[in-house]
């Protein structure tokens, strides 16, 4: 279920030039946020949790996970290269799920391992704090680039609806709204992330194995219905 042919052009998509300089400039961020804060705070369990909850989970995570899921489909659609693609002899589902492992390495590898650095800055991993966020960011890599891969597939203005899903879903109602957080990947792996943690801090209005169940549930369901509208777009290319 893994093409290394579609995964190397895939890779060149996600990691062009602009898409790159976003992918490093938000890590980037976080690790010089990381360490203003703790030049002027010292180290802090609950500051660190604070901001590696508030930044890297609840923005920065999902905001790369728009970049990685939907470049990794989204311009051969786009452009209609997509065409060309789907005339090798290639399942759909070996395409798809190539395109998800693509999306999902890049995804954690510009989200997870900044935000564990990062938490080793705040506080030398202080309660698990910084392993505790790093587990976080990569569960919800799995969700988060199964949601933008399904959405490139799904619409052509795949980046803005995700980049509004990032930012006012993600980032204030699923941080504020109380109804909204069941249904917020940034809440599901909060959940692991108070289960490894200190006690008290972080929180998550969703249970632990509700989070799992929904984390793996959503992750299945968004990559079944992505071959199922790739093959249909087959079809009407087709026809």
């Amino acid at each position: 279920m893994y093409n290394p042919t579609v995964a190397r052009l895939t890779y060149r998509a996600v990691l062009g030039r602009r898409r790159a300089a976003i992918l490093f400039v938000l890590p980037a961020l976080l690790l010089l946020l990381a360490a203003a804060v703790r030049g002027f705070h010292g180290a802090d369990d609950q500051v660190a949790a604070d901001l590696l909850g508030g930044f890297a989970l609840a923005t920065m995570v999902p905001l790369i996970g728009v970049i990685a899921g939907t470049g990794s489909i989204g311009p051969e659609i786009d452009d209609g290269s997509i065409v060309y693609l789907l005339s090798k002899p290639v399942k759909r589902s070996e395409i798809i799920a190539t395109k998800f492992t693509v999306a999902l390495a890049v995804t954690m590898a510009f989200s997870a391992l900044p935000t564990l650095l990062a938490g080793f800055i705040l506080n030398g991993n202080g309660q698990q704090v910084a392993v505790a966020c790093a587990v976080a960011a990569l569960v919800a890599s799995f969700a988060y680039s199964a949601l933008f891969l399904l959405l490139g597939t799904v619409s052509r203005h795949a980046v803005v609806i995700g980049l509004v899903y990032a930012l006012v879903w993600e980032s204030l109602f699923g941080s504020l709204v109380p109804g909204a957080r069941t249904l917020s990947v940034q809440q599901w792996s909060l959940a692991l992330a108070e289960r490894i943690a200190g006690e008290g801090l972080f929180g998550s209005d969703v249970g632990m194995a509700a989070a799992v169940s929904l984390l793996v549930g959503v992750t299945v369901a968004a990559i079944w219905y992505a071959g199922s509208r790739l093959r249909s777009l087959t079809l009407a290319g087709e026809e």
